[in-house]
């Protein structure tokens, strides 16, 4: 019941039904020929000669294959007979198949995640919110979240007697069912679950899972001939499927639980065609949108659709997910195929790194329930992936566009340009330090100092002092040379800007360049001040700069409520994923802090960029942040710095390094390459580090060297090496702190304790999962 083949995303497969309504002329993919995307049609006429090995077998009566590759069909073609008994039918390319466990994420899990968007559903809320029947027994606690990633402590399926006196009293059985096992530890395939999100969804929206989905779902994409329930003219182009009841079931729920609910089920039901589906499929290739309907939010699509480890499998919320990197990934980085498959003969899987989608669907239960299609379709997907000219894809997918990279603007530049408009007439406090410089490399103090009818009256500095050389506990209060503007530490006797360094004051502006870490305290100084702004009175304008590890990717455990500190300002993960103007607008709304919030955007700034994409200049945020090389390592290599370890202070290439006198980096080198982390090596080092922890004694230690910074994951890198120290140094390795940046009690006992990474990361994918739907309102980018 797991999946291990890229194209064989086929685990226990079950379907759903068709709307009875059928409207003309849906919107289809168009058709081209394969050379025309510069695929290989040679390759591809090689799943004629797989599908008729099937056939041939008699592992299905028939298939259609359809394969889309960048917006377009290019291959698309029927093979045998979709009906043997009681007389043979061809199998054409317009076939309504059962799509059996297909129904799972594309009927119930897109309903569920839309109800997600609109706050309706959240995903770490327990099923017992929406259906107060069903906690009894211990299951008071299941999640949303489980229910989808299959990890509810559900049985797998019910007993079918209790489906027996109608489905009233099927879900009341269902309500009552024991525990299988300790939800959210292990992965067990389910249909129950997925019966529970339907009835959640019928409880939030009045609306049975056939008709939201139908209505939100698949009309909007001109999906006419998907849904559940198929009417008479769908029915009669219907694949075949067993006996039941003495006749033949085509256009009929195969699952006999879906049948004793009434053909709607959240785990099985639907029906649907080969081009259908791949409107569907495209739809998810081009974050939620088709023809100009918008089912889901990009944002919300790669929350599906991003690898959660569960047990000793990936899964997406209602798919099955393989990384195109590593079997190992389990943070939120982009770039994974997923699909699904049905007990029926049916199969999807989405690749979007190559903007490839392979179909395949049959009615391999057909006579008998004999057949067997699973490794058939993963030989058909392989073949497609195969086809693929690698060039097209290099040249038709660069990583940052040439017109975009060196062109990037930040707040001050954007201000400059608009003749500061947003602060004519107002009389400033500028929050800034160093790094608040344009473009050109002229400070924000003096340039917000020249400008004509703007009155800079107050500077505020944060960590490190404005000039951003200090590295001590506290810092005071002075006087800026070029200026002779006071400045107010906001790091020596308070955090906050007092009333009196408020006084006379219409608004504070704040430019500082973040790093991209939870623990990073330049946005926890954000923060604090955008809270005296509102006791004030003032307005707040956040001057936005680029997160210099990009603002795809976001990862760790999302802090505990309660855990809050100076180093750990709100409740978002490890690494964030942000830029300091979208993380002023989360602090505003869901701390409830409600100041007069403006933030000026970034010009020409993509979401992928890394710092050195910007064509802006560099310049040492901290002391010990010189390069950017570091601040990719900061967010897992940082988080290690609470221990008795040197994280490489008091040298040339902090963060790019750990050693302490005790520690045998040959050994720890050795098992952290063995356990094959993504785009990083290890190397056994000694240094000795002339300041701070472990100052003048000889370490032994780690060097670690990016290979692939695309595919590198700093916060799971952190988290081997504290695996690994617990293992193989338990009596060295001091934690007893390691919890001040982690912030998260659970995880912290789970690396005392010499869990596994994937144990780890499991802990705290939930809240990461909801992390991305609060994320996603606040994204200006």
């Amino acid at each position: 019941m797991k999946c291990h083949s890229l194209m064989a995303i086929c685990c226990l497969f079950l379907f759903i039904d068709l709307p009875s309504a059928v409207a003309a002329d849906p919107p289809r993919l168009p058709r081209v020929k394969p050379k025309a995307v510069g695929m290989d049609a040679r390759r591809l006429a090689m799943i004629d000669f797989v599908v008729q090995r099937g056939l041939d077998r008699k592992s299905m009566p028939g298939a259609v294959v359809l394969v889309g590759y960048q917006g377009k069909v290019v291959f698309l073609k029927a093979y045998g007979d979709r009906q043997l008994q009681p007389e043979r039918v061809p199998m054409t390319t317009d076939t309504v198949f059962d799509m059996a466990s297909l129904t799972k994420p594309i009927a119930t899990a897109t309903s569920v995640m839309q109800l997600v968007e609109q706050g309706k559903i959240k995903l770490t809320d327990p099923v017992s919110k929406y259906i107060p029947e069903f906690a009894v027994n211990g299951k008071q606690d299941i999640t949303v979240y489980q229910l989808l990633t299959h990890q509810g402590g559900l049985i797998p399926d019910n007993s079918i007697k209790d489906y027996r006196d109608g489905a009233k009293k099927a879900m009341e059985r269902i309500y009552a069912l024991k525990l299988y096992y300790k939800p959210g530890t292990r992965f067990v395939y389910t249909d129950v679950g997925f019966i529970l999100l339907a009835d959640i969804i019928k409880r939030v929206t009045g609306q049975s899972v056939h008709e939201y989905s139908s209505k939100n779902v698949f009309q909007p994409l001109g999906m006419n001939e998907t849904g559940y329930l198929p009417g008479p003219k769908l029915k009669k182009r219907a694949a075949t499927t067993q006996q039941r009841e003495d006749r033949w079931m085509q256009g009929e729920v195969h699952d006999p639980r879906a049948y004793r609910l009434g053909g709607v089920a959240g785990h099985a039901g639907l029906f649907s065609t080969a081009e259908d589906l791949a409107v569907y499929a495209q739809a998810m290739l081009k974050g939620g949108s088709y023809a100009g309907a918008q089912i889901l939010k990009p944002e919300t699509v790669k929350m599906m659709t991003r690898g959660y480890p569960v047990d000793d499998v990936k899964r997406g919320l209602g798919w099955d997910v393989l990384s195109r990197y590593s079997s190992n990934r389990g943070d939120f980085l982009s770039k994974q195929a997923f699909g699904h498959g049905g007990f029926t003969g049916t199969s999807i899987w989405i690749d979007p790194a190559q903007d490839l989608f392979v179909i395949f669907l049959s009615n391999r239960v057909h006579p008998d329930g004999k057949g067997s299609v699973n490794s058939l379709a993963g030989r058909i997907g392989t073949i497609a992936a195969a086809a693929i000219d690698q060039r097209s894809i290099q040249q038709s997918t660069p990583a940052v566009a040439a017109s975009d990279a060196l062109s990037v603007l930040t707040g001050i530049d954007v201000l400059r340009e608009n003749q500061f408009k947003s602060l004519k007439g107002l009389k400033i406090g500028l929050i800034t330090n160093h790094t608040g410089l344009s473009r050109d490399g002229k400070s924000t103090v003096e340039i917000l100092h020249e400008a004509s009818d703007v009155h800079l009256r107050t500077l505020f500095s944060p960590e490190h002092g404005f000039a951003g050389k200090l590295d001590v506990s506290k810092i005071g209060d002075s006087t800026d040379q070029k200026t002779g503007l006071k400045i107010f530490s906001l790091y020596g006797k308070t955090r906050t800007p007092t009333p009196e360094s408020l006084r006379g004051l219409d608004a504070i502006v704040f430019d500082i360049q973040d790093i991209g870490a939870r623990f990073y305290t330049y946005i926890s100084t954000m923060g604090n001040a955008m809270q005296a702004a509102q006791k004030q009175g003032l307005k707040f304008i956040v001057l936005d700069r680029p997160n210099p590890i990009n603002g795809v990717d976001f990862a760790g455990p999302v802090l505990d409520d309660g855990a809050q500190s100076f180093v750990g300002y709100h409740r978002i993960p490890v690494r964030h994923g942000m830029t300091v103007g979208e993380l002023a607008r989360m602090f505003n709304s869901e701390m409830k802090i409600n100041v007069d919030l403006q933030v000026i955007p970034l010009q020409n700034w993509k979401r992928e960029m890394y710092f050195d994409e910007t064509g802006l200049t560099w310049v040492n945020p901290s002391p010990n942040m010189r390069n950017l090389n570091e601040a990719v390592f900061y967010p897992g290599i940082g988080l290690l710095e609470t221990t008795n370890l040197s994280v490489g202070r008091g040298t040339d290439t902090p963060f790019e390094w750990i050693g302490a006198p005790w520690l045998d980096g040959m050994k720890l080198a050795r098992q952290l390459n063995q356990a094959g982390l993504p785009g990083v090596r290890f190397v056994p080092v000694q240094f000795t580090p002339s300041s701070s922890k472990y100052s003048g004694e000889l370490c032994g230690g780690v060097n670690f060297i990016i290979t692939d910074r695309r595919v590198f994951q700093s916060v799971r890198t952190g988290l081997e090496v504290a695996h690994q120290l617990r293992l193989l140094f338990p009596d060295q390795w001091e934690t007893k702190h390691f919890n001040r940046l982690l912030g998260n009690q659970r995880v912290f006992d789970a690396v005392v304790a010499g869990k596994t990474v994937p144990q780890i990361q499991a802990l705290y994918q939930e809240n990461l999962a909801e992390f991305t739907v609060r994320r996603a309102k606040y994204l200006l980018y």
